[in-house]
């Protein structure tokens, strides 16, 4: 059997295998929508961001819904107008302060169920990337 090679840094993946990723992040976002019973229309993709292969922020138009920043990547996919944030940046802010908070509530309400409080850490987690992210000038320049 042959075993396919993962590159070790995403400055080594071809153009082909960054085209796919980005499908495979789109195609994240687009399901969890769906899941959620949001049907998309179309992609704002000059709106829209990703950082290979960590996260990526799409800006989406939908049937019903308007328009919405949809995350997906190694975070929670999850979802806001795009009347809360005004770019892709501000988005990710958005997130990150959204899931901080959702993790407390997670946390004060877990009664010391161990799932709910592995997710609220993974939340904490993410967010605090999520931070990290939006306050890197160099990736929004």
């Amino acid at each position: 059997m042959t075993q396919v090679k993962e590159p070790k840094d995403v400055k080594d993946l071809t153009e082909q295998e960054s085209q796919q990723l980005i499908r495979a992040l789109y195609l994240k976002a687009t399901k969890y929508l769906a899941d959620k019973g949001i049907v998309t229309n179309s992609v704002v993709a000059e709106d829209s961001r990703y950082l290979l292969p960590i996260v990526s922020v799409w800006k989406l138009k939908t049937l019903s819904d308007g328009t919405l920043w949809v995350i997906s990547g190694e975070v929670p996919s999850d979802h806001i107008p795009v009347s809360t944030a005004a770019t892709a940046q501000e988005a990710l802010r958005h997130f990150s302060m959204k899931w901080q908070l959702q993790s407390e509530n997670i946390l004060r309400n877990a009664n010391g169920d161990k799932t709910q409080m592995q997710f609220a850490q993974l939340l904490v987690k993410r967010a605090e990337g999520l931070h990290h992210l939006c306050n890197d000038d160099k990736l929004w320049k």
